[in-house]
């Protein structure tokens, strides 16, 4: 099911189009930043990001809105792995999955960030992986 109830919306497309020029794309570069600063701070940037995609999801061209759907299933996504992974510490197998999960991360933020810059959708939003 999709979360998201302007997802291909081309009359909203259009419309967006007509008020002048291609769409900002800075908050969604911060939010994918903010992901992989993630990384680093525990996942605290990461939840900033998040709330930043919920809030500005829907104000954009379909295309944009994908990217903030994407960034919202790869921030829950990523909070199952990395929990997967903290509960497999116990067995040590833990340090693998959480680097696997770590390369899935940025992969996924990097294709993100690579859509916005040809101002196209994420390829496979809904996907578990990459």
């Amino acid at each position: 099911m999709n979360d998201n109830p302007h997802h291909d919306d081309p009359l909203r497309d259009r419309v967006v189009a007509e008020q002048g020029g291609s769409p900002d794309t800075t908050m969604p570069i911060v939010v994918y930043a903010l992901h992989l600063a993630g990384i680093v701070t525990g996942g605290l940037t990461a939840l900033v990001g998040v709330v930043i995609a919920y809030v500005y999801r829907g104000r954009g061209p379909s295309w944009l809105d994908e990217h903030y759907r994407y960034q919202i299933r790869t921030f829950w996504l990523a909070v199952l792995y990395f929990t997967v992974s903290a509960v497999l510490t116990l067995v040590l197998i833990g340090f693998v999955t959480w680097l696997a999960a770590v390369v899935w991360l940025v992969i996924r933020c990097v294709k993100g960030i690579k859509g916005l810059q040809e101002q196209r959708a994420p390829d496979n939003v809904d996907t578990w992986l990459v």
